[in-house]
């Protein structure tokens, strides 16, 4: 399959979603993009939260319980 017709193909059916999504809400254009541009943002800043929330929770977890020497390190 050549570029173009992929390209052609992605043009015609795939970047007009935001487009028929407002047409059929009776919405504009631009609202809709910018809602998807926000969640976007909202979805990765989230889910970065989640991780350095995890990372203080482990290293809190650390400090409290201390790995012991075992029997056999003697």
């Amino acid at each position: 399959m050549n570029i173009e017709k992929i390209r052609y193909f992605l043009a015609r059916h795939g970047f007009n979603v935001s487009s028929r999504l407002a047409d059929k809400s009776g919405i504009p254009v631009n609202n809709v993009r910018l809602f998807f541009i926000y969640a976007s943002f909202v979805t990765l800043g989230a889910s970065f939260i989640l991780y350095l929330l995890l990372a203080f929770a482990l290293r809190i977890k650390d400090l409290f319980y201390q790995k012991r020497p075992s029997v056999f390190d003697l």
